[in-house]
């Protein structure tokens, strides 16, 4: 007795037929092996031939067939019979006189063009795949391979593109994820059996990767639209590591998503590849635009949701995509901050260096929120200030005021951040802690500031290198004047030190504009005219003396000071359509004869009344006028300048002291002076008859509310930014010189956990590594970071020795260069830097260790890049961020041969 047959498929029998036709056979039936069964219609259309198929299970039912056959009609005989249970008198009327086998690769043959030629692989894969690729065969047919012989790639993507509806270029994992977006293309996979399933899961797994398993085990299972949630939760489901507790909750997560793969048990790599390729999906789709940002968060909140139902909400802090991970995140970093405040004396390191490593966390998560790290990042910047030595009070007024432009002007920048909040209530009882320790500090150092200049105002002291609104025309504009340079003067009407340490950085960034000091040492500032406000002081700055006056008497007195300058004041900067600045602004900043213009620009002092000043960053975006006046006055000299500063309302924490009069932060001395106020006397003093009384406390006003004041005697308010700048020249002026980084050590230098053990037991300075600090525009980075690969065992060598060995290498008296050399002082600085910093640091870190101007450090690293890269292979590297620099210390010790002692 024959072996059991399968059931013949139509589209085999079809292409059986029409290869039987193509041979010119002049038999009018064709016996194939199958079992005699046939679901289709019993008559098919075959290249203009009318064929009948009919099953025969007996020879008779062959005979009456054949004895029935219409003129015309071939027939096809489906039969389990052998040709001796037919016998010779069927047989002859059939083709070939024999029955025969319907071979699934001579149909592949056929339905590929004819190839001549089967790759003996793809022969191996089994038969599966010849059944396969002759039911699921396009109406075309398939592509012909490029060669004689069809091999087992071609073939098998061909079947795996057609039955994705995929192109064959996009059978990769990017390609796959995508796919699964779409319900629809998924539908055909779904009904193909389980052996065509698995095979060409194969395929794609050599193609795609481990991704490949469970994306079409999930697609199987029904949830393949789900696959890109999947993925993001793959990662926190396998970890690479992870604390006890939470490899509880993830195992119970793991069982819990495993239905949805179709009880697949997903290996570590797989749930890797799928997480990297779902989080891929994420970044490539947030770049596409607005819809595939829309689209993006359906996915993110898809995935939520699944964790949601599953039990493992608690885990998604570990993820670096979904929002609820960053609110995690930024609540875990609120914990540490709070426990970074000191309840008295100083933040304790460890504590801090925790809160920073809180930080990175928060930084890495690619839905980071930009204003709430750039927030947290303040948060840290404080505590590390708190972590400083509040030293003794300053000596002299200049002191003060100096603590004020280097310290705590960067102190104000960051607590408005703080102050500021955020709108998560946990993140924000953190944030309100800190700022209140801060406060704490903040108000001694304002006392300080009030009491030394109530006495010094009172006691007519000489300024000596106090520098004095009134003495700004003469002291600073016009010793440029006279030295050949033109000048425009940028009066930023109520910019106090914290808005101008953001709007210098922003003039410099790209380095067109370089910034400018006395010899090229730390900033300065300037004393305000008291009170602060706009009437006396910037009336005193634009007359050169101590007065108080409207915009006519500011024109009137500068015009006599400068007769050839010229006063602009916000008004007149107003263009019509199309312009930025008005022909009569442009005319006198081109105008060569003119030896000075000074503009007044009024924005953030506008901003105290209509806006919130406190949560503007303050820079050529938001201050539009700064910019179009700097990229007309490109030749000149520019001092940038304010009348006052400005201190913010503190909203519920304000305090209202009575006033016979309507100023928000000063009034007349008809009560004394109170614990919050300084009464001040003085020829400085221009309203109130020369004695007024001033808060010195910020929280402190008089007059009805408003987004900010001004007036009093804060520093905030009394000490004014001043800002030299020249277009790319460090030596525009005589006497000045490039400036150094601005920005103390704690803004922006890690804390070092001095607590952390050495490997020898003693404790070591051990400096945290900060990640990247991205920006973007919108809820994501648009391309994923690359994964920072472990660092490689350090050769047991301390900086200082390193440092020595290299500056004393043979090696390295070859690679200097003669005609630009580096000083081996300044190599010693850097490197000491980078070695004593974990072999890393920002460009502003380097700039300021090594004594090197701010705006020149770029063009330094480059030249120590150059000095140290030997045969081409890079020992100083800067990192995606464009300012964090890093040094390969392996690499040189390895390239110049040192001998570390």
């Amino acid at each position: 007795m024959s072996a059991p047959v399968s059931v013949a498929q139509p589209d085999a029998v079809r292409r059986k037929v029409e290869a039987w036709l193509a041979e010119d056979d002049p038999a009018d039936a064709i016996a194939l092996t199958a079992r005699p069964e046939w679901p289709a219609e019993p008559v098919l259309n075959i290249d203009g031939s009318r064929v009948r198929v009919v099953p025969c299970p007996t020879p008779l039912a062959a005979r009456a067939a054949l004895h029935d056959r219409a003129d015309g009609e071939r027939l096809v005989l489906l039969t389990e019979l052998t040709d001796s249970e037919l016998g010779d008198g069927l047989l002859a009327h059939l083709s070939k006189q024999t029955v025969r086998k319907i071979d699934p690769w001579d149909l592949v043959r056929q339905i590929f063009g004819g190839v001549k030629g089967l790759d003996p692989t793809l022969v191996r894969v089994g038969r599966w795949v010849a059944n396969a690729l002759s039911d699921h065969a396009p109406p075309d047919g398939w592509p012909a391979p490029p060669g004689a012989i069809l091999t087992r790639d071609h073939a098998l993507r061909s079947l795996t593109s057609a039955l994705l509806d995929l192109p064959p270029a996009e059978l990769d994992d990017s390609g796959l994820v995508q796919w699964s977006t779409d319900a629809s293309r998924q539908l055909r996979f779904t009904t193909v059996p389980d052996v065509v399933a698995e095979g060409v899961t194969a395929y794609l797994t050599g193609t795609a990767g481990r991704a490949a398993v469970p994306i079409m085990a999930a697609v199987r299972a029904g949830h393949g639209v789900d696959v890109i949630p999947l993925g993001l939760l793959a990662g926190l489901l396998w970890p690479a590591g992870s604390e006890r507790a939470a490899e509880v909750e993830a195992a119970v997560g793991r069982t819990r998503l495993e239905p949805r793969f179709g009880g697949l048990r997903l290996t570590p790599p797989q749930a890797e590849a799928l997480h990297q390729a779902a989080e891929a999906w994420v970044y490539r789709t947030v770049d596409s635009g607005d819809d595939g940002r829309a689209e993006a968060m359906r996915m993110l909140r898809r995935a939520e949701a699944i964790a949601a139902e599953i039990g493992i909400a608690g885990l998604l802090g570990a993820s670096n995509v979904l929002p609820s991970g960053f609110v995690q995140r930024l609540r875990a970093f609120a914990d540490a901050v709070r426990l970074a405040v000191p309840a008295g004396g100083s933040a304790l390191p460890a504590a801090v260096a925790r809160a920073q490593s809180a930080l990175a966390t928060v930084e890495a998560h690619r839905a980071a929120e930009p204003r709430r790290v750039e927030t947290a990042r303040m948060a840290v910047r404080l505590l590390r200030w708190l972590h400083t030595a509040d030293g003794p009070s300053p000596a002299t007024l200049l002191d003060a005021l100096h603590r004020q432009v280097r310290h705590d002007g960067w102190v104000d920048r960051a607590r408005l951040d703080v102050f500021a909040g955020d709108p998560d209530q946990q993140v924000a009882e953190a944030y309100r802690l800190l700022h209140r320790a801060v406060d704490t500090r903040r108000a001694r150092h304002d006392q300080q500031f009030a009491t030394l200049l109530a006495a010094a105002t009172s006691a007519e002291i000489e300024p000596g290198a106090l520098l004095r609104v009134e003495d700004v025309l003469d002291r600073v504009v016009q010793p440029i004047v006279d030295q050949g340079r033109r000048v425009l003067l940028l009066v930023m009407d109520g910019m106090s030190v914290a808005a101008a340490t953001e709007l210098a950085e922003s003039v410099t960034r790209t380095g067109a504009w370089v910034e400018l000091t006395p010899g090229g040492g730390p900033r300065t500032g300037v004393l305000a005219a008291l009170p602060t406000v706009t009437e006396v002081s910037r009336c005193s700055l634009l007359s050169g003396r101590i007065v108080a006056g409207n915009r006519q008497a500011e024109q009137k007195a500068f015009q006599e000071r400068f007769p050839a300058g010229r006063l602009l004041h916000k008004a007149a900067l107003r263009a019509g359509a199309g312009a930025a600045l008005d022909p009569d602004v442009l005319a006198p900043l081109e105008d060569r004869s003119i030896p000075l213009v000074a503009a007044v620009v009024n924005t953030i002092d506008d901003a105290l009344d209509r806006s919130d000043p406190g949560t503007t960053v303050w820079g050529e975006d938001t201050i539009t006028a700064v910019a179009d006046l700097l990229a007309s006055a490109a030749d000149r000299v520019v001092v940038l300048v304010s009348d006052h500063g400005h201190v913010v309302d503190r909203g519920p924490e304000s305090v209202t002291l009575p006033s016979a009069g309507s100023e928000n932060r000063w009034r007349l001395p008809t009560d004394p002076a109170g614990d919050a106020e300084v009464a001040v006397t003085g020829s400085r003093v221009a309203l109130g008859g020369g004695t007024v009384v001033l808060p010195w406390r910020e929280e402190v006003r008089y007059g009805p509310r408003k987004a900010g004041y001004h007036g009093g005697a804060a520093p905030a308010e009394a000490v004014i930014p001043l800002v030299v700048l020249a277009a790319g020249d460090d030596q525009a002026v005589p006497g000045w010189a490039g400036a150094p980084v601005a920005s103390p050590d704690w803004w922006r230098e890690p804390l070092a956990d001095s607590s952390a053990p050495s490997e020898s037991g003693a404790t070591t300075r051990r400096r945290s590594r900060r990640p990247v600090e991205q920006q973007s525009e919108g809820l994501f980075d648009l391309a994923p970071v690359a994964a920072v690969p472990a660092a490689a065992p350090q050769p047991a060598a301390t900086g200082p020795d390193l440092v020595t060995a290299l500056l004393a290498s043979d090696r390295y008296a070859q690679r200097r260069d003669p005609r630009m050399p580096l000083a081996d002082e300044r190599v010693a600085a850097l490197l000491g830097t980078l070695l004593g910093g974990g072999d890393r640091a920002t460009l502003d870190t380097l700039a300021a260790r090594a004594g090197v101007p701010a705006h020149r450090i770029n063009g330094t690293v480059t030249a120590l890049r150059r000095l140290l890269q030997v045969e081409g292979y890079p020992v100083i590297t800067l990192d995606p961020d464009g300012r964090t620099v890093h040094l390969n210390r392996a690499l040189l010790i390895e390239q110049f041969e040192l001998e570390p002692r």
